[in-house]
């Protein structure tokens, strides 16, 4: 059985965890070479809340994050593969929109990006909209190794 736990400020042994996921699960583009890297990007972050899935082991197979930047709550979430299209990501983002008025993203939505292990990133912009995401296509990220266009819910 899966259970949320909610943490303002995740513990070292969770970065890790979740540092792991990120570099699993995200583009190799997005690829963190170490744990303190990972944890400076965090710390660079305002009015952080965490949303941690846990498994009967006690392992986080799924992670959310929303802070604020420029006055727009934004967010982050990665699924261990293992556990997409069980409703997972929806009960996250359920329980992260009961406290928020709107969150803002950036999502891949191009199919050219792969994950460190070799697979295909699939673009999960279906899923966003599934889960009541609009796309904002003239809102894009361009960056030399990444590109991404906002995504953003209101209550």
């Amino acid at each position: 059985m899966m259970k949320i736990i909610t943490t303002n400020s995740l513990e070292n042994h969770q970065i890790k965890v979740v540092y792991e996921l990120w570099n699993a699960e995200y583009p190799k583009n997005l690829f963190h070479n170490n744990v303190s890297d990972f944890k400076n990007y965090l710390e660079n972050l305002t009015n952080q809340w965490n949303l941690l899935i846990i498994d009967e082991n006690g392992n986080i197979k799924g992670w959310y994050l929303d802070f604020l930047r420029a006055d727009e709550k934004w967010f982050a979430m990665i699924l261990a593969s293992e556990i997409h299209g069980k409703g997972f990501g929806t009960r996250l983002l359920n329980e992260a929109k009961k406290r928020a008025s709107e969150l803002n993203g950036w999502v891949i939505d191009k199919p050219n990006y792969l994950k460190q292990n070799g697979d295909c990133y699939k673009s999960p912009i279906p899923f966003y909209q599934k889960n009541g995401f609009h796309v904002l296509p003239e809102v894009r990220l361009e960056l030399e190794h990444l590109s991404a266009v906002k995504i953003t819910w209101k209550k």
